[in-house]
């Protein structure tokens, strides 16, 4: 197989992001079609991507014999049964997180990839970032010794719609979840049990929703180390996420990418440029980079390195931090 040949499920935005990509930054990928239950968006990307199939049912693609792979965009509730469809016709997986929101759910579309022998790559965007790569790199050749704590700091720059926090799981399962596989990723490690503590102080409709919109969750690794997550809907400065691991021999933090590195001090005090406004421009590389893995891995026929296992855990984490916040006590995973 010289190229894989790929099926976008799902024109929303990450979507696009994908799209583009593959379309014209992976010389391993060829973009065959799109399907999205709006037929409007998908003949809208696949006309500014030349793009020769367009369905609005998305198992045109798992029929098409010549689609090797499918990129699941859809929403959420959609994800686990698209995958296991996708694994009974024969196509390589990569599904955006969270796999679904139901743990039984999540296991019996595994459970479909396992038995059709195909791959299955889950979208934690994250572990490709390159300074957060390089900072888990670090860490496991020893740069700092032996982790003692890891702070993870994710504050988005506005809340999002009412309506999507109604069916989104809640901010552990559709915001916080990144930061859970963050927090496994950073030192290879897993995450014996945590406590979830928060309340609602950027949007009162949110708590009326039933959710909160600013949370710190603390969590215990399996071999003593602890880790901080702190989450809030509203930085009114922008995108913020910094992480910092500190370890026996030293520590390593990586900050805020922006638009530029330039320093402006003055009698008013020292300015620099906001952090990056949102996720599209602050992953933008880490996108391009875990779809590259993703068709690197089926042509060289590896497994990927994030995969059903590692969405699956978040999700659970998820549901810990959710049972803990209502009982106020530390939760196992």
């Amino acid at each position: 197989m010289e190229k894989v040949n790929l099926g976008i499920i799902g024109t929303g935005r990450i979507g696009r992001i994908h799209a583009r990509n593959l379309k014209y930054q992976i010389p391993g990928a060829k973009l065959l079609g799109v399907a999205d239950i709006l037929e409007k968006s998908a003949y809208e990307v696949a006309s500014q991507l030349e793009i020769s199939i367009v369905e609005k049912d998305y198992r045109a693609l798992l029929d098409n014999k010549d689609i090797d792979a499918v990129v699941i965009c859809s929403s959420t509730d959609t994800h686990a049964q698209i995958i296991s469809e996708a694994a009974q016709a024969g196509k390589h997986i990569f599904c955006e997180k969270p796999i679904a929101l139901d743990l039984d759910k999540i296991d019996q579309a595994l459970n479909e990839v396992k038995k059709a022998g195909v791959k299955l790559q889950v979208g934690f965007n994250r572990r490709f970032d390159p300074s957060f790569k390089k900072a888990k790199n670090l860490v496991k050749e020893g740069a700092i010794g032996i982790p003692h704590l890891v702070k993870i700091t994710s504050r988005d720059p506005e809340p999002p719609p009412i309506s999507y926090v109604k069916v989104s799981g809640g901010i552990f399962l559709d915001m916080t979840i990144h930061d859970f596989d963050m927090a496994r990723y950073l030192l290879d490690q897993e995450v014996v049990e945590l406590m979830a503590a928060g309340s609602c102080l950027v949007d009162p409709e949110i708590g009326k929703a039933g959710d909160i919109d600013t949370a710190i969750v603390t969590l215990k690794y399996e071999k003593g180390a602890w880790g901080i997550i702190d989450n809030s809907r509203k930085a009114v400065y922008g995108y913020d996420q910094r992480i910092e691991i500190f370890g026996s021999r030293g520590c390593i933090m990586v900050g805020n990418p922006k638009n530029s590195e330039v320093m402006i001090s003055d009698a008013d005090g020292i300015k620099t440029d906001k952090p990056l406004f949102f996720f599209v421009e602050r992953y933008k590389e880490a996108y391009l980079a875990e779809m590259e893995e993703f068709i690197r891995c089926i042509l060289e026929d590896q497994e990927p390195p994030v995969g059903g296992w590692d969405g699956r855990v978040a999700v659970k984490m998820g549901y810990a931090a959710r049972e803990s916040l209502s009982k106020g006590c530390f939760v196992k995973i």
